[in-house]
């Protein structure tokens, strides 16, 4: 469907839901199971992604509206003259958590998510996360980065990786603790190196915020910290990294099993 589009703020003002841009964020938005209202084009743009967007909207019946560049002037940059407006993000509880491992028979393994605001390392933890085939994330409720900015950042990941968003993640991990899942907490000086420890067992990481690391009030309802060694001067990796490190030691070590 042609038409000339608004600013996007007097846009949102009129819609409910969630905006979604990006190619990758867009595209990956019609792939999942996530109700996406409209699609918007920049009208300008001609080549083989905005052929393939406008082919995944037209399958499912979404209405596609080719606008001009000032619809994307509230954007962030970024924003690849694409974007959707979508549902809001499923409600997902810690049982929905638990039902995913045992629907795929696989000790459960997910990532508590302490204070992480960067846009950039939740997404490519997010990325990495469904990429190594963690069951769910769990994240404190205004203690992490925007969901339109990370959907970006995580290049479309966020939308097959179950979030749950809770008030309190310490008495979720008690919870998790309770059902038998190991809580493990990664730094570079203390703990057992990682690679030593069993992660074939149900586990949660917890993941802490890019400056503080941590919270020493989350650390108290860990199990075991876990060490990723630094051999060089500077005195630890990115989260993001270290979190890439931590999955995919447990997907060698599962494969393995």
């Amino acid at each position: 469907m042609e038409g000339q589009g608004r600013g996007v703020n007097d846009t949102r003002s009129k819609g409910t839901g969630q905006w979604l841009y990006g190619v990758n964020s867009v595209r990956e938005a019609l792939r999942a199971e996530r109700t996406v209202h409209e699609v918007y084009v920049y009208r300008e743009r001609t080549d083989r992604i905005k052929n393939e967007i406008v082919a995944l909207a037209t399958r499912s019946g979404i209405r596609v509206k080719f606008v001009d560049k000032s619809f994307f002037s509230g954007f962030p940059k970024g924003h690849q003259g694409v974007a959707v407006r979508v549902s809001p993000e499923k409600v997902v509880g810690l049982e929905d958590l638990f039902s995913i491992s045992r629907r795929k028979g696989e000790p459960p393994f997910y990532l508590i998510i302490d204070g992480v605001v960067d846009p950039g390392n939740l997404g490519a933890i997010i990325r990495t996360a469904e990429v190594g085939g963690v069951h769910g994330i769990i994240l404190q409720k205004r203690r992490v980065a925007s969901g339109e900015t990370v959907a970006k950042a995580s290049a479309g990941a966020v939308e097959y990786l179950p979030a749950v968003r809770v008030s309190n993640i310490k008495h979720v991990m008690r919870e998790l603790r309770e059902k038998g899942v190991t809580i493990y907490s990664a730094g570079a000086e203390a703990g057992e190196l990682y690679r030593a420890v069993d992660l074939t067992i149900p586990l949660a990481f917890v993941v802490g915020s890019e400056g503080k690391g941590i919270r020493t009030t989350v650390k108290r309802y860990c199990d075991q910290m876990v060490k990723i060694p630094v051999l060089g001067k500077v005195n630890s990796l990115n989260v993001s990294v270290a979190t890439g490190i931590l999955v995919y030691e447990v997907v060698r070590q599962r494969m393995s099993a």
